[in-house]
């Protein structure tokens, strides 16, 4: 395991979100001793289970990339297997040019492998603009590029602005002509870097999707939402005699004169063999400043956008939807919300809670987009409202509403963020016993901050292989169908 150490004793996991209580569980399998500082009053993160009219439903993240193993193997080790299950229909929805249209298939985060695959979504000057991409030359991509500057070049802007940027938005709530391909779609950066042609790039991803033969479904959900995961993580650290201790932020983080670190949580100080810092990047940057002065002026630089969530319950014989599991809103086209999910139909168990209810929600808010959010709760559901009835004809009133904010809630990745994240593990490096984990460096998606802190536990404990491979190789976060 290359020189790995098998006994770390006390390990201090500082951030109780699904990286942090991930790598806690992980820790305690290889026989350490935790404890976990959360700041707020509750564990979970960016997952967030709640109810609306008394229904069970997601405020936060709702479904988990399952071709990715992370999450959906850590929700069997802490007893969620029977209630793994995956979306009802995968079928979304554009609400683009006057109309919902059906969400293309054959495409890669929105870039097409021909121009076919988006008839009906395009123009026929934008699916003309497409077929020019077999001949124009190479771009250069170099070390990183904009997704949207790079596809744009090579097919046109109209895919990006219909089709790349609302589904890139999902993920990042960001810009596509910011957001970098090396980091966010690896798989079309490693194409343009060895292909002449975009499109002739993407009929080799899907060539090779299809040769490996995955089975199964994309996405997974969890009955009772997926919220409930990181409950569970948490329930099974402290059987295995972890100790989770929220309302507790940490103050101060200092390296002992002779080894290990002192950690001060309120009143309360700390001594640990090792640390593990699994916090968004503002909150990094101030633990790591003192004694990571470097990797905490590159995290202090990250930028975050923030969103709000908007959930609606209905009653069923009042709202009348179409099929499928919501739509996506390009942002060129001048709604205010960039997605609805329709939750009782992406969901079977939420139907079944209440069969006289249909839920769904509205994504609102994108990166730079200040002003919508403040508005106060009662203005975020009118313009939601409003636009469902454009999109849809929903004219009913809903009998409950719920906004959920998310402050700060997505990490950007710019171009160059793989480089930056290479420099803050690099700085983080240097100091025995120290490491980092969570949605800022190597993917947003649930899996992705799992594997973080799998690899953040390893370097733990000497052994720098997936550390090294997760910031060569970030993971890919996908768009759950329609909503986040």
């Amino acid at each position: 395991m290359n020189g790995a150490r098998t006994d770390v004793g006390h390990v201090v996991v500082i951030g109780a979100g699904i990286a942090g209580l991930a790598a806690a569980h992980r820790l305690l399998a290889r026989g350490a001793r935790v404890t976990v500082l959360e700041a707020s009053d509750r564990v979970g993160g960016k997952l967030l289970p709640g109810e609306i009219a008394g229904v069970r439903v997601d405020l936060g993240a709702e479904s988990m990339l399952a071709r990715r193993p992370e999450a959906v193997a850590l929700a069997r080790e802490v007893g969620l297997t029977d209630r793994l299950q995956p979306p009802a229909t995968a079928s979304a929805s554009l609400w683009t040019r006057g109309a919902l249209r059906p969400m293309p298939k054959g495409h890669v985060m929105g870039v097409p492998g021909t121009a076919s695959a988006l008839s009906g979504v395009l123009s026929d000057e934008g699916l003309h603009r497409i077929e020019r991409d077999a001949d124009l030359p190479r771009t250069e991509v170099g070390d990183d590029v904009a997704v949207g500057e790079y596809v744009a070049a090579r097919l046109g802007r109209e895919v990006v602005d219909r089709l790349v940027e609302p589904l890139l938005g999902g993920v990042y709530a960001g810009d596509a002509y910011r957001i970098s391909m090396r980091s966010a779609v690896p798989q079309l950066f490693q194409a343009a870097r060895t292909h002449t042609s975009l499109t002739e790039g993407v009929r080799e991803i899907q060539a090779g999707a299809a040769a490996a033969q995955q089975s199964g479904p994309v996405f997974m959900g969890i009955r009772g939402g997926v919220g409930s995961l990181p409950l569970a993580v948490a329930e099974s650290v402290r059987a295995r005699g972890g100790e989770i201790v929220t309302g507790a932020p940490v103050t101060e983080l200092r390296r002992e004169p002779a080894a290990g670190w002192r950690i001060v949580a309120g009143d309360r100080v700390l001594h640990a063999d090792a640390v593990i810092v699994a916090v968004p990047a503002p909150a990094a940057a101030g633990l790591l400043r003192a004694e990571a002065p470097a990797a905490a002026a590159e995290l202090a630089a990250v930028e975050y956008a923030s969103m709000a969530l908007v959930t609606l319950a209905y009653r069923r014989s009042e709202a009348h939807l179409p099929e499928g599991s919501g739509f996506l809103v390009p942002p060129v086209d001048g709604r205010t919300i960039k997605a609805s999910t329709f939750a009782s139909q992406k969901w079977g168990w939420i139907a079944d809670e209440n069969p006289d209810l249909v839920v769904l929600r509205t994504s609102v808010g994108r990166y730079g987009e200040t002003e919508i959010l403040q508005r106060d709760d009662a203005g975020l559901v009118e313009v939601s409202r409003t636009d469902l009835r454009a999109a849809t004809g929903l004219a009913a009133t809903p009998v409950e509403t719920r906004v959920t904010r998310w402050s700060d809630g997505l990490p950007q990745y710019p171009v160059g963020h793989h480089a930056r994240v290479a420099r803050i593990r690099e700085h983080i490096g240097k100091l025995p016993g120290l490491a980092v984990c969570g949605a800022v460096y190597d993917g947003v998606g649930i899996p992705a901050c799992i594997a973080s802190a799998y690899a953040a536990v390893d370097q733990i404990h000497g052994d720098l292989h997936a550390v090294q491979e997760l910031t060569a190789n970030p993971v890919q976060s996908l768009h759950g169908g329609a909503g986040e």
